[in-house]
């Protein structure tokens, strides 16, 4: 018990920070990501665009592509469920799943790759989206993910990161010229938005995957401490039954002994 007790404790430590580690970047790419999405929003509904027919509008009888990222490490299978219940729900949606744990493949899954080598096969991603939004393939683009809030909260979310939503006004006072074609370097634009919001979910539920390692762990901690309670407590029941009756026998031996004097 003590070797497995070691074990989960080591496991506990590195869960606690990993969670730090991708926390600290997720933060990073989370500021820059707000001010990325300011500036697109005001380039993308600009009132001079709008009236020019130059904004990205979809078409809203194309299919929807759904981005999930999931986990490929152990005492990660309640992380995991969220994205495989997601998926279900959303089978007739075309689909890039992050993670080899998810078994899960249909004719709609456009691409799939392992969690480990997201940045080493980030570009495929890239490809994809790209291409996409050249072709201008899917009405919506959404990510689902675990999103970190803090040391002892995640939750499972959905962001649309396509269209990039519309808050109700069109942006005035900015001009814009382009010496190039204008949908196409939008469309470009775009694809930067949603890549730069897919690394940093993938970051983020970095953090939510390890804290909830962390709680997993903690449990695990605990219930060992309380299996050896348990194991202390009947060893000390059994020792102490043990002395009872070893004191209870020598009574009756000095009682015997008494009374053979006394004949």
């Amino acid at each position: 018990m003590s070797s497995i007790k070691n074990v989960v404790k080591v496991m506990n430590f590195h869960s606690l920070l990993r969670v730090d580690k991708a926390r600290k970047k997720a933060e990073k790419y989370l500021s820059v990501g707000n001010e990325i999405t300011k500036i697109l929003t005001e380039i993308l509904y600009n009132k001079n665009l709008v009236l020019d027919k130059q904004i990205l509008i979809p078409d809203k009888n194309k299919p929807i592509l759904d981005i999930y990222v999931a986990n490929d490490y152990g005492y990660c299978g309640d992380f995991n469920s969220s994205v495989r219940r997601a998926i279900i729900e959303n089978k007739d949606h075309y689909k890039i799943i992050i993670g080899k744990k998810i078994l899960y493949k249909d004719d709609k899954t456009v691409l799939k790759i392992e969690k480990d080598l997201f940045n080493e096969e980030f570009l495929k991603i890239q490809h994809c989206i790209e291409k996409s939004l050249l072709d201008m393939s899917y009405s919506e683009i959404n990510i689902y993910y675990n999103h970190y809030y803090s040391s002892t909260t995640f939750e499972f979310k959905k962001i649309n990161v396509f269209p990039i939503e519309f808050k109700g006004e069109y942006y005035e006072g900015t001009d814009f010229i382009a010496e190039t074609d204008l949908k196409k370097m939008l469309k470009s634009l775009i694809s930067f938005y949603i890549c730069y919001q897919l690394k940093m979910c993938e970051c983020i539920s970095e953090a939510a995957e390890n804290l909830n390692r962390n709680q997993i762990t903690s449990l695990a901690l605990d219930k060992i401490e309380e299996i050896e309670e348990e194991q202390y407590n009947t060893e000390r029941r059994k020792i102490n039954e043990e002395a009872c009756f070893k004191n209870v026998e020598n009574f009756k031996k000095i009682l015997q002994t008494a009374g053979d004097n006394n004949e």
